[in-house]
């Protein structure tokens, strides 16, 4: 196979579901065919995944006398799919594995976990829907939504540069377009709002309030109120550490300095403490000399605290009329005026605006309809080669074909004008309906292998799992439905659950599902068959109660024939 395809099932653990004990397998790349006895239990693996993908759960699914099932599926995740960027975008990514975890207990409790996190059943729904696509009738095949089908021809068409450049017009035409709106609702209150703003502006131009200068008139404010009372005590304190000349802190302190050092040499421990008054009398006296020069500087000047006072009682009452602090006035102050300079531009604004509006529309209908040139011409191409793949699975009188819907007027939205759907005319003659209308689950899953088939080289497939493709055929049809799941194997990895040995012998790898039964159990296991085993397994399927000389040698030749038609296409390769 071309290498380990974008995302692949590694490995599945099943334990006490159903009929099964205990099983687990790994798995490979390329078509793995799954076949068995009926009422083996093929569809119990399918139901596990089913469950991985967070399907309802089922309590009778619990295996008879346990109180709990468990199932682990681990995937190999590419880092540029989608599931590896939703895994980061949940904080949940762990490289390039995967583990997917559901736990079904009793009491009919159900817990799922991606990566050991515990998630709600809608998140294993997302990731699975990324991981795994089941073909038949379940709700898991993607084929049957819009969204992706649209996405699919896309991917065919190779639309990747036009759908870019389209989501980013319409994400930008969507911002323009809410600013445009507040604009317009703006617009009613914006008279009432600018007379008010005028009077607001003017009032604080007036003021012509300073950055710091609330807080300085304060401190000027206090020194002012309070100068006499200044003025009077640092005079006393001057007098009783200086200018009393009868009795001062600095004359006594330097007399009890002298009589102390007189008495150094009897004991030169006093040394420390003679020092230390000393410094004391320098700095009484330094102190003095800058208090006498606060006192002569002191101002009894009423006229300016008067001044101070109306000043501050203007800024405190502009400051409870806008409800801010006093020092927030000047931050206020420029608020109001850049608002102000806003509401003024706000028409000039509305028509720049309304102009860069118009020309994103008009760049997004440019795109849009490259887009539905682009999609038309895929749709074309794809409808021929899907309806002449059907054909050869068996199906001649379906007719495929892709329908576009497209409104007359049609909005502005991030995937373009259409909306798309898979159509399908059963007979000649009846009229065409959608894809996910169809009943039949053999039919749908040979349409959906076309449809594959045909969209292989131009999108990622996921893992793809066909449950009824076989339902209803044989025979050379058989072979080519065979075929072409071995064709869209070598690109990545698909199961298929089948009956025919024509499909299994197509197969890189053959599982068989057996079921054992004693006297009071039933159970149900996998085994990864080698080459002889498969032999033995395809013999079994081509009929017969024994297996014969003669179907062992056939099964041996078809086996060998997929193998060597593998080889011969790789050498043209």
């Amino acid at each position: 196979m071309g290498g380990t395809p974008l995302n692949m099932l590694n490995h599945i653990q099943i334990r006490n579901f159903a009929i099964v004990d205990e099983l687990s397998i790994d798995f490979s790349d390329g078509m793995s065919a799954l076949t068995g006895e009926t009422g083996a239990g093929k569809s119990i693996l399918l139901n596990a995944i089913n469950l991985c993908l967070g399907d309802r759960a089922d309590s009778n699914n619990i295996r008879h006398g346990e109180d709990r099932a468990e199932i682990s599926a681990s995937f190999n995740i590419d880092p540029e799919s989608p599931a590896y960027h939703w895994l980061h975008e949940q904080e949940i990514d762990q490289g390039e594995e995967c583990l997917i975890r559901r736990v079904i207990n009793r009491e009919g409790r159900s817990k799922g976990f991606i990566n050991g996190s515990p998630m709600p059943m809608q998140s294993l729904k997302e990731l699975g829907e990324m991981l795994v696509d089941i073909h038949g009738q379940h709700e898991h095949q993607s084929l049957l939504k819009r969204d992706i089908q649209r996405q699919l021809i896309d991917d065919y068409a190779g639309n990747d540069n036009l759908l870019d450049s389209l989501k980013k017009n319409h994400r930008l035409w969507r911002q323009k377009n809410s600013q445009l709106d507040t604009l317009k609702q703006s617009a009613n209150e914006r008279q009432s709002r600018l007379e008010l703003l005028h009077y607001q502006v003017e009032e604080l131009n007036k003021l012509e309030l300073q950055p710091s200068e609330f807080s300085a008139l304060s401190e000027e404010q206090s020194k002012l109120a309070n100068a006499e009372k200044l003025q009077t005590t640092t005079q006393q304190c001057l007098h009783q550490l200086y200018e009393n000349e009868q009795n001062n802190i600095h004359q006594s302190l330097s007399q009890t300095t002298r009589s102390l050092e007189e008495l150094i040499a009897a004991d030169p421990k006093l040394k420390n403490i003679t020092d230390m008054l000393n410094n004391a009398t320098i700095q009484i006296q330094e102190s003095s000399s800058d208090l006498r020069d606060y006192v002569e500087n002191i101002e009894l000047d009423p006229k300016q605290l008067s001044q101070v006072d109306e000043r501050l009682g203007l800024i405190m009452e502009l400051s409870r009329k806008h409800q801010v602090k006093p020092n927030e006035l000047t931050a206020l102050h420029s608020q109001l005026t850049e608002e102000l300079s806003n509401i003024n531009t706000a028409d000039k604004n509305l028509g720049l605006l309304q102009n860069e509006l118009n020309e994103l529309e008009k760049q997004y209908h440019n795109i849009a309809n490259q887009l539905s040139a682009q999609r038309t011409k895929a749709a074309k191409q794809l409808n021929k080669k899907v309806t002449s793949t059907i054909r050869e699975l068996g199906m001649p009188s379906i007719e495929f074909s892709i329908r576009f819907d497209k409104a007359d007027t049609p909005e502005i939205n991030a995937n373009g004008y259409e909306k798309i759907e898979f159509m399908i005319s059963p007979n000649p003659g009846q009229p065409e309906q959608p894809l996910r209308k169809i009943a039949s689950g053999g039919e749908l899953s040979r349409i959906s292998l076309a449809i594959q088939t045909a969209l292989a080289d131009a999108t990622h497939i996921p893992t793809l799992i066909y449950d009824e493709v076989d339902a209803g055929i044989g025979g050379p049809t058989a072979e080519v439905v065979g075929k072409k799941l071995r064709a869209l194997g070598n690109k990545g990895q698909v199961f298929c659950i089948t009956h025919l040995a024509q499909v299994a012998s197509q197969a890189h790898h053959h599982l068989h599902v057996s079921k054992q039964i004693s006297k009071n159990n039933t159970s149900s296991s996998i085994l990864q068959l080698d080459e002889q085993q498969r032999i033995n397994e395809t013999a079994r399927m081509l009929g017969g109660i024994e297996i014969t000389d003669q179907s062992l040698s056939h099964a041996r030749e078809m086996i060998s024939l997929a193998q060597t038609e593998k080889r011969s296409k790789r050498k043209q390769a």
